[in-house]
C-alpha cells in the first residue's frame, strides 16, 4: 500500500512530538517540516530523519497531507492555504482563534471533500478507550484538569489551553445541545485567564460542572460522570477508568471485579458491582494521527471532525465572553 505522504508545520514541542510519531506510522511517509524558524526545524528534521523545508509553499507541494502544530494564531492562516491546495489537514486544538474562521475552515475542507481532523487528544486516552464497552448516558459530569503554570500555551487563556479538552469529551458524551452557561475565570500570572470554572446545562438535563487551573501545585486531570445506573470515574493522567455499577443479579454478562452489596428494595433484586475495565496499551497522540492517516487513505470521516472543533470552540469562546461580562460585573461592583 501506498503511503501517505505528510508536512508537519511547526516544530515547537508539540510539532517535534508529531513529527516523531509519523517516522513511526508504517503508513505514513514523513516528507518534511516547516518552521518559520529554519534552525529549529533543521534540528527536528535531523532528529527524525526528514527534511526541514526553508519554504512553506515547498512542502506543501510535497504532500497529500499536512499537520498543523503551530501557535494557535496561525492556525487559520496556515489551514486556508493547505485547503485550498486540496490537501487533508490536521490541526491541534483549538482549531482556531475564532468561531468564523473555524467556520470558514469547515465549509472549505467540505466543499472540496477533504479530511480536517482537530487533535483533541483525550478523545483517545486509554482510560476513555476502556469505556467503549459502556452505555454513557450522564445525567452530572464533573472535571478537573490542573497544571503548575508552564509558559507555553499562556497565550491563549485557560479555556482554550487546557478546558476545551473536557469541553470536547464533554459534548462527544452527552450528544446534546448547551442551553446555558455560567462562567468565572481570574487572570492571575499572565494576560488571560489561568483559572476558570464553567457550569454547562444541555438540553437534555445534564449539567457539567468544569474547572481547570494553569497555576496549580499538584497536576490533575480527572472527570467524574454519574448516570442512573452507574458512577464512573476517569483519571486521564494514571490512563485508568472505574466503574460502580447497578445490574440484575445473576446476569451472566457481568464479570466485576469485587460485589460491593446488595439491592433488596422493589421486584428485582440487584446488586452494586465494581469494575475496573482492561485499559489496552496505547499511545494517545501516535493513535489519532494513525486514525487521521487511515482517514486520508479511506476517504473516511476523521474521529474528530473540523465540526466537533467548532462546537467546542463555540462553547469555549461563549465560556470566555460569561467570563467577562461577571469579571465586569464584580468589578462595577466594587
Amino acid at each position: 500500500m501506498e503511503k501517505v505522504k505528510v508536512g508537519v508545520v511547526g516544530t515547537g514541542h508539540l510539532g517535534n512530538l508529531h513529527a516523531k510519531m509519523y517516522a513511526q506510522i508504517p503508513a505514513a511517509d514523513l516528507v518534511g517540516v516547516y518552521d518559520a524558524d529554519l534552525a529549529k526545524a533543521e534540528r527536528v528534521a535531523a532528529e527524525h530523519g526528514t527534511k526541514a523545508f526553508g519554504h512553506l509553499e515547498q512542502l506543501l507541494d510535497s504532500v497529500q497531507a499536512v499537520n498543523i502544530a503551530t501557535t494557535t494564531t496561525a492556525h487559520y492562516d496556515v489551514a486556508l492555504q493547505t485547503l485550498e491546495r486540496g490537501l487533508h489537514t490536521f490541526i491541534e486544538k483549538p482549531i482556531t482563534e475564532t468561531i468564523d474562521q473555524a467556520k470558514a475552515l469547515v465549509a472549505l475542507a467540505d466543499a472540496k471533500k477533504l479530511a480536517l481532523q482537530v487533535g483533541h487528544i483525550e478523545r483517545f486516552n486509554p482510560a476513555i478507550l476502556a469505556l467503549e464497552q459502556y452505555r454513557i448516558r450522564p445525567l452530572f459530569i464533573e472535571s478537573h484538569r490542573l497544571a503548575q503554570f508552564n509558559p507555553r500555551g499562556s497565550e491563549v487563556a485557560v479555556v482554550l489551553d487546557l478546558m476545551i479538552h473536557d469541553i470536547d469529551l464533554i459534548l462527544s458524551l452527552v450528544r446534546s445541545r448547551v442551553v446555558r452557561i455560567d462562567a468565572n475565570g481570574v487572570a492571575v500570572v499572565s494576560g488571560s485567564e489561568d483559572i476558570a470554572n464553567a457550569r454547562l446545562q444541555f438540553e437534555n438535563g445534564c449539567v457539567a460542572n468544569v474547572t481547570a487551573s494553569r497555576i496549580s501545585q499538584n497536576k490533575m486531570r480527572k472527570m467524574r460522570l454519574f448516570q442512573n445506573d452507574a458512577y464512573i470515574s476517569i483519571d486521564f493522567s494514571q490512563g485508568l477508568a472505574e466503574v460502580f455499577r447497578i445490574v440484575d443479579e445473576g446476569d451472566p454478562n457481568i464479570k466485576p471485579t469485587m460485589m460491593l452489596g446488595k439491592i433488596d428494595q422493589g421486584q428485582r433484586k440487584r446488586v452494586i458491582v465494581y469494575e475496573q475495565p482492561e485499559v489496552k496499551e496505547v499511545n494517545a497522540l501516535k493513535y489519532e494521527l494513525e486514525l487521521f492517516v487511515k482517514c486520508v487513505t479511506d476517504g473516511t470521516e476523521p474521529p474528530v471532525t473540523g465540526r466537533d472543533g467548532l462546537q467546542a470552540l463555540e462553547v469555549a469562546q461563549e465560556i470566555l465572553k460569561m467570563i467577562s461580562e461577571s469579571t465586569a460585573r464584580l468589578l462595577k461592583n466594587n
